[in-house]
């Protein structure tokens, strides 16, 4: 059997991999390769030229090139038509992305040639995916996404949670649980790891700053609530979504300076080291397909608090590194506050995390799993 992982946006060389999906694909690619299958990941590109790469983790990349200016979203490149019709029998096209027209269009192309795909849409279709752009998204779902899905060989999703919501939306396909796992770059020192005893404790948001998805506007609304009752800083890092500005604005009408910040991403350093120097990691998304940054906080050994909705909650469950939420303000501002009150247990918590994370959400025993799925 052969494998190919289709993620538009995939850097050419297999560099540059700061994106989530894109973390996730190589990932998932390299555990893949560790047990013996033969990946190829596609991707298309603005460049005028077909490419072709072989990585270091064992996995090939073919880059087709896509170059007209303003294409179509749902156009595909014509050299990658071809080499999906004359892919060998027995493959498996597996198709990353949610509400993407390449997606759909890939879809129909794959139903075209008879080549059976699975769609690993990385992300949740709960109603509140559903509640920013509604109008949008409707739509898109009715006229292609409800399709693509229907036609899939099978459905794979972060957490089998995640099924409830498509059979909802009438969505009988079988689906199959793939977690994320993390890079063994991420891995920190054992002896390099700190916990704070005595200074101010430091909250941290880790990722793409949007407000609606990620549940930004209700942890400041938290957050203000927490400051009136102890002492505590938080920190909230990554790309700019269009909400920072306002967020920001938020943050300076509720609580006094220097207690909320805002930081850009760091991506010369990996996200483990960026987190561990933070005492409480928070993702009060109010949808989540993962939290892969949730996963790299438990490597730097931290306590978690993350909600319900997020496909790594019942892994922090399990590990008992944190505690998971529903993703409303009076339960996150309890959910910090229960944390804050258990600084004497930050330690062994964190490590409870860090090695449950080691054992049961590395690459190579995900990637035995994804096989044997395919």
């Amino acid at each position: 059997m052969e494998l190919y992982l289709y993620v538009r946006h995939f850097p050419a060389e297999g560099d540059r991999l700061h994106d989530g999906i894109v973390k996730a694909v190589h990932g998932l690619a390299t555990g893949l390769v560790a047990v013996g299958a033969k990946v190829t990941i596609l991707c298309e590109s603005s460049a005028i030229a077909d490419s072709s790469h072989q990585t270091d983790a064992g996995y090939r990349i073919e880059c087709f090139a896509n170059p007209i200016q303003h294409r179509p979203a749902f156009r595909l490149s014509e050299s990658l038509k071809f080499y999906i019709a004359n892919l060998p029998h027995r493959s498996r096209v597996i198709l990353n992305g949610i509400l993407h027209p390449s997606i759909y269009a890939m879809a129909q192309l794959c139903q075209q040639c008879g080549v059976p795909y699975i769609v690993a849409p990385h992300d949740v279709y709960s109603p509140e995916m559903f509640r920013k752009n509604p109008h949008l998204k409707w739509v898109y779902w009715y006229l292609f996404e409800k399709r693509t899905l229907q036609q899939a060989k099978a459905v794979q999703l972060l957490d089998l949670r995640q099924e409830k919501w498509l059979l909802r939306l009438g969505i009988q396909t079988p689906c199959f649980e793939i977690p994320n796992g993390f890079s063994p770059a991420d891995i920190l020192p054992d002896d390099s790891l700190r916990w704070n005893t005595q200074a101010t404790p430091r909250i941290l948001f880790f990722g793409r700053l949007d407000a609606h998805h990620k549940g930004l506007d209700r942890l400041l609304d938290a957050f203000r609530k927490v400051v009136k009752l102890t002492d505590a800083q938080l920190t909230l890092q990554g790309p700019d979504q269009g909400d920072r500005t306002r967020l920001q604005k938020r943050a300076r009408s509720m609580v006094a300076k220097n207690q909320v910040i805002f930081l850009e991403p760091e991506y010369e350093k990996s996200p483990t080291a960026a987190i561990a120097p933070y005492d409480i990691f928070c993702l009060p998304s109010r949808y989540e397909g993962f939290g892969l940054s949730a996963l790299e906080a438990m490597l730097a050994g931290r306590v978690l608090l993350v909600s319900q909705s997020a496909g790594i909650a019942p892994h922090v469950q399990m590990s008992g590194c944190g505690l998971v939420v529903k993703p409303e303000v009076t339960a996150i501002k309890s959910g910090l506050l229960e944390l804050l009150q258990r600084r004497g247990e930050w330690r062994s918590m964190g490590l409870r995390g860090r090695q449950y994370a080691l054992e049961q959400l590395n690459w190579q025993r995900i990637g035995a799993k994804a096989l044997r799925q395919y």
